[in-house]
């Protein structure tokens, strides 16, 4: 049928038009290409579609489910709301690589196989490095480089990963295996490193902070959670996962404490959303009930972080496009003249925070719903912890620095009117999800028996608000809250950022000396023959003294004569 293709062509193959339309046009075009593809999503039938052949394979370009179509939806709307928020972008290359990006996302969580998998998660990693590059700073091309070579890495290892599984196999589908083989663990890696696993994320920190200000928006929507998806798809109930996403959750928490620049704080807050994902598509293995409701959640989750960390994102993007800095060092009373974009990002703060009332308070409480109902009260605890830490890193650190501490002297203008409305649709939605959860629990993979706003959750909750803000207030009355200093902190990249780059120094040195001596050497040994050579074969030397010139001048003539000879008998 012809409405039987992936939604992500759309958006790809519309904005390679871009670049052939009138400057003025262009704008307003790619707010069509994300509204035609939300409505080609609401057309869709459940099932395999879009059935297609390439080298003898059987390939499915189109798989429709709730899972799918729920991502697919929080993608096409995320779509949107980028490309509103970066209306007044006139840069060409943005305008072409976004929409791309956006669509290989979609065409990834609408893969029915391998093959077609891999085809779009490399379209994503290519076209997402050009919103880095775009900035067109040294920064920024030195991280895109560095990104680029993470994500194509990831995408070798799915490659890979997918031909030793159908060699194994015989099968390309994209369904759920587990870590049942060398093939199917190549393809988990895969997953892990666009997913930013703990020692494999530290691309994310260092990337995203040096993308364009709508760049960082766009990169805080896809690249990440079609990792989650993947995971959701192909390792829903891996055990491990519970311990990797608890891992997940944490260990951001200190380095965003902190960190001065504010969007790379965002960036470790990404890190820990997509720990309580993660941990959820490991809880996903229990019985019937629990293992809905921790899929639900992730499902749930993954949708409200789409909205509300790009909201964040796009509030730091805003001051960055006004202030030219995120750095908490530099910024300070900005309320004063970005009121509406102070209130903006408290929204987003609020639902990060998963305060009642707010978008991750009826999400994010799945997951701990369903590790609770496991039994898992260990895991139930860090979660629990690393939602406090949320709070302290972005619920507060975020407004609190940007707009309403020392008073910086900035009095910038308030944000262009197209962010605005992309900031206030986005705070409607994380306010309107938070009210009406039972309108996104509709659209969950699995029917949702759960009630978000139960006494006890309420308390809890409230309670850990107000510990966590309590605990702020006094560290930061006394001095004992970490300072915001102008230092670039180093993770776990360290490795390569020091101590390899240390590495490949030393070994240039001794690479230089070894190639020095190793020349010098050389050098006496041409010099040695040519002094042998010179003493036999010159005028001078011992073959010209030994041999009359006569006798060498026949010779000479004897080997031109049999030369000619073999020339002229030898077969044309």
């Amino acid at each position: 049928m012809i409405g039987e293709f992936s939604p992500g062509l759309i958006l790809i193959f519309g904005a390679l038009l871009i670049p052939l339309l009138p400057r003025q046009w262009r704008a307003a075009y790619t707010l069509l290409l994300p509204v035609a593809t939300f409505v080609h999503l609401l057309t869709l039938p459940h099932g395999e579609l879009g059935q297609w052949q390439l080298l003898g394979l059987q390939l499915t370009s189109l798989r429709v489910d709730r899972l799918s179509l729920l991502f697919g939806f929080i993608f096409s709307l995320a779509a949107l709301l980028g490309a509103l928020y970066a209306l007044h972008e006139r840069d060409v290359v943005q305008q072409v690589a976004a929409p791309i990006y956006a669509g290989s996302a979609l065409g990834a969580v609408f893969a029915g196989d391998l093959v077609t998998l891999f085809i779009f998660w490399e379209i994503l990693a290519v076209a997402s490095v050009f919103l880095i590059w775009a900035r067109r700073t040294e920064h920024a091309y030195g991280a895109g480089m560095r990104y680029l070579v993470v994500q194509i890495l990831s995408g070798v290892l799915l490659l890979a990963g997918t031909l030793m599984h159908y060699r194994e196999t015989g099968s390309l589908a994209f369904d759920s295996f587990g870590l049942s083989s060398t093939g199917t663990g190549l393809i988990f890696i895969a997953f892990g490193i666009k997913c930013a696993f703990p020692l494999l994320h530290n691309w994310l920190q260092d990337a995203y902070p040096e993308a364009t200000v709508s760049g960082t928006v766009y990169l805080s929507s896809f690249t990440t959670k079609v990792a989650v998806y993947a995971l959701a798809r192909g390792y829903a109930g891996f055990e491990p996962l519970i311990y990797v996403g608890a891992v997940m959750t944490l260990f951001p928490v200190f380095f965003a404490v902190i960190e001065n620049d504010l969007r790379r704080v965002l960036s470790f807050s990404i890190n820990n959303q997509l720990g309580f994902m993660v941990c959820g598509v490991g809880l996903a293995g229990a019985s019937a009930a629990a293992g809905a409701l921790a899929m639900n959640g992730v499902a749930a989750h993954a949708f409200a972080d789409v909205i509300f960390k790009g909201l964040l994102f796009m509030s730091m993007g805003a001051v960055l496009h006004r202030v030219g800095t995120t750095k908490a060092t530099e910024l300070g009373g900005l309320y004063k003249t970005m009121p509406f974009t102070a209130l903006f990002c408290m929204i987003g703060a609020a639902s990060i925070s998963a305060l009642p009332l707010f978008s991750a308070f009826v999400t994010k409480s799945l997951i701990l719903a369903a590790a609770a109902e496991q039994g898992r009260w260990l895991v139930w605890l860090l979660l629990l912890f690393a939602s406090a830490g949320v709070l302290e890193h972005a619920g507060i650190k975020i407004p609190f620095f940007a707009f309403f501490a020392h008073d910086s002297g900035k009095r910038p203008a308030e944000a262009p009117w197209n962010m605005l409305l992309a900031m206030l649709f986005a705070a409607f939605l994380c306010i309107y999800i938070g009210v009406r959860p039972d309108v996104l629990y509709g659209f969950l993979p699995f029917e949702v028996d759960y009630v978000p706003y139960s006494l006890d959750h309420v308390i809890t909750q409230s309670q850990l608000v107000l510990a966590a803000t309590f605990a702020f207030v006094l560290l930061y009355r006394y001095g004992l809250y970490p300072p915001e200093r102008r230092v670039t902190i180093l993770d776990f990249d360290w490795l390569y950022r020091r101590a390899g780059a240390g590495l490949v120094g030393w070994l240039g040195a001794v690479a230089g000396v070894v190639a020095s001596q190793t020349q010098a050497v050389v050098a006496v040994l041409a010099r040695a023959i040519d002094r042998r050579l010179h003493a036999v074969f010159s005028p001078a030397g011992a073959l010209s003294r030994a041999t009359p010139t006569g006798v060498l001048a026949v010779w000479t003539v004897l080997l031109l004569g049999v030369a000619i000879v073999v020339a002229h008998l030898a077969p044309i």
